[in-house]
């Protein structure tokens, strides 16, 4: 296969391991304004920018044996990607994977299987791999084994939430269902699921507290039959 075979970030996003991700136009990763701050992030900046701008990407081999771009290039797609996705136009683009579910469904029961969106805990690379948010139960869950190794910092920790001030009328409603533990069909009580207190234990079913406190109270004498060997009984005043 020869080397102008398409570029780069149509080969990166279009991996199975990547199915999170968008891509992103080359025009706004050539755009400086839109790189602002990430050349003090990844090593060999320029270098990698170029390998990811790529239209002549060796799809099949990949990056050659001495080149040093193949991490590199993946965190900083990945820092321009969690920016793209916070514009107009990259929100459009989420929404489509969204929608069509590409990024899973909630595992919550009482959720209904409510779509979610890929939320990382942190902007910085490196620290965690990406979660799934659902905006129904407002919690976060871990995703498709697919595409959990992705780094949460290509996501960000605010797309969700502005994915949603974008598009309102997505916000679904909190979940009404709520799971009540029972017992042979009956509610449990709070305090029924609290732990005894310790003047509540049970101390057993042959063993009382008095007998337990006459034992402590007990004094060890010389058994005065055997005087060749040390033997204890137990007294009782």
């Amino acid at each position: 296969m020869s080397k102008a075979d398409g570029s780069w970030i149509n080969w990166f996003v279009g991996l199975h391991s990547n199915g999170f991700l968008c891509r992103v136009p080359y025009e706004f990763a050539r755009d400086k304004f839109n790189l602002t701050g990430l050349e003090t992030m990844v090593t060999n900046f320029q270098d990698t920018l170029d390998a990811i701008l790529n239209s002549e990407f060796d799809m099949q081999n990949g990056f050659d044996a001495d080149d040093s771009h193949p991490e590199m290039a993946e965190q900083l797609y990945g820092l321009i990607h969690a920016r793209y996705i916070l514009t107009r136009r990259g929100i459009s683009d989420m929404c489509l994977k969204y929608q069509r579910g590409d990024f899973g469904v909630c595992p919550r029961t009482y959720c209904n299987e409510q779509l979610v969106l890929p939320l990382g805990l942190t902007d910085r690379i490196g620290e965690s791999h990406v979660k799934v948010y659902c905006s129904r139960c407002q919690d976060i869950y871990q995703p498709s084994a697919r595409c959990a190794l992705l780094d949460g910092a290509m996501f960000g920790s605010s797309f969700p939430h502005m994915f949603f001030m974008q598009l309102p009328h997505l916000l679904p409603e909190p979940p009404i269902e709520k799971y009540t533990p029972r017992i042979y069909g009956f509610k449990l009580h709070d305090l029924a699921l609290l732990p005894p207190s310790p003047d509540e234990s049970d101390l057993g079913d042959s063993t009382s507290k008095e007998q337990l406190k006459h034992l402590e109270q007990a004094q060890p004498v010389q058994d005065d039959n055997r005087p060749s060997k040390r033997r204890c009984n137990f007294a009782f005043d």
